[in-house]
């Protein structure tokens, strides 16, 4: 497996959106391969195990589209991608896909050209703080220094937070995840700001996570997606229905444990759709009958994925919350497969 570094010092000089075809689908079954943009490294959602393999929420997704296009979840060229590059390198063709806590926004939709695949999770920007720091409240950090990942929609928030409070702060500008991490722990800022999930994952990271925490406040919307370019509406499908069929899998009780059994018809005809024993949506797709059964086959459903990589009973210990199913009172929800 194949990973490509791209930093933020890499330039992509004279690279317009929608310079490239319309005609991914064809290009990723062609090439035998999905190019995937993720993280550069965040524990849970984007991080290279002791074999060097990508593994992670994130990582997921990339891994269910390969499924579902070409048969094989492993079947995945990785590219880590700094927040100043990321949409610039999706656009300008290096990748087919970005699978990297990002936020879905008016301005990236809509001025920088991309299209959102939907909604893998909804979440909110908070701080972390060392306990030793003494604040139990955001509204407690007049004038502290806050280490803040450059390129993100978590600068504006953060501005708006403290000139609404009339409060002030001292930004300390960083390029990635680990260097966050790196300059809190140094004491170069007194907390670190970005998604509330973000947080979980970097101080699941630290020594002593018991010596940190996450301060109450949560500021912003911010719903994570991964998303493709604009123009390319057949892609966007497949990327969205293969999300759609891991959210609707856990609905429905469809693991990947009894997904073999149920492949075989059930009196469910939903159940029967989305894994090609009736109708054909896959067709509709330019996909095969077992798409979506490749799909939830390769990491389980949702609910799976999720508990596996950042759930409760991992080190970074995240509850359902909004995340849950919408009959748990969660935003959840797939359109019918029908």
């Amino acid at each position: 497996m194949k990973t490509n570094v791209l930093l933020g010092t890499i330039a992509l000089a004279g690279l317009a959106a929608g310079a490239v075809a319309a005609d991914t689908l064809e290009e990723v079954k062609e090439r035998g391969k999905l190019n995937c943009g993720i993280s550069t490294g965040l524990v849970g959602f984007a991080t290279q195990d002791a074999q060097g393999d990508w593994q992670g929420f994130d990582v997921a997704v990339c891994r269910a589209v390969a499924a579902a296009v070409l048969g094989d979840p492993t079947a995945v060229d990785f590219t880590p991608v700094t927040n100043k590059v990321r949409f610039e390198v999706l656009n300008s063709g290096e990748i087919d896909m970005l699978s990297r806590n990002t936020t879905w926004t008016f301005s990236r939709d809509v001025d920088l050209k991309l299209e959102f695949a939907g909604v893998n999770y909804y979440d909110g920007q908070g701080f972390l703080a060392p306990k030793e720091l003494g604040v139990s409240s955001a509204k407690e950090l007049d004038g502290a220094t806050v280490c803040i990942q450059s390129g993100t929609t978590t600068e504006l928030n953060l501005a708006d937070f403290f000139r609404t409070n009339n409060i002030s702060y001292e930004p300390v500008p960083i390029a990635t995840a680990s260097e966050a991490q790196q300059q809190y722990l140094a004491g170069a800022c007194d907390v670190y700001t970005t998604d509330a999930s973000g947080l979980a994952a970097t101080r699941a990271a630290f020594e002593d996570p018991s010596a940190h925490v996450i301060l109450p406040e949560i500021i912003s919307k911010e719903p994570l997606g991964p998303l493709v370019r604009h123009g390319d509406n057949n892609w966007g499908d497949v990327v969205r229905w293969t999300l759609n069929a891991l959210i609707a899998a856990e609905e429905l009780g469809i693991t990947s444990a009894n997904i073999e059994e149920l492949a075989a018809g059930t009196t469910n005809p939903e159940v029967n759709r989305i894994l090609g024993t009736e109708g054909s949506l896959g067709e509709m797709l330019g996909l095969s009958p077992d798409w979506s059964k490749n799909a939830i086959a390769a990491g389980g459903n949702y609910g799976e994925i999720f508990e596996r990589h950042i759930g409760q009973n991992t080190p970074i210990g995240l509850a359902r919350g909004l995340n849950a199913q919408w009959l748990e009172g969660g935003l959840l929800y797939a359109p019918p497969f029908r």
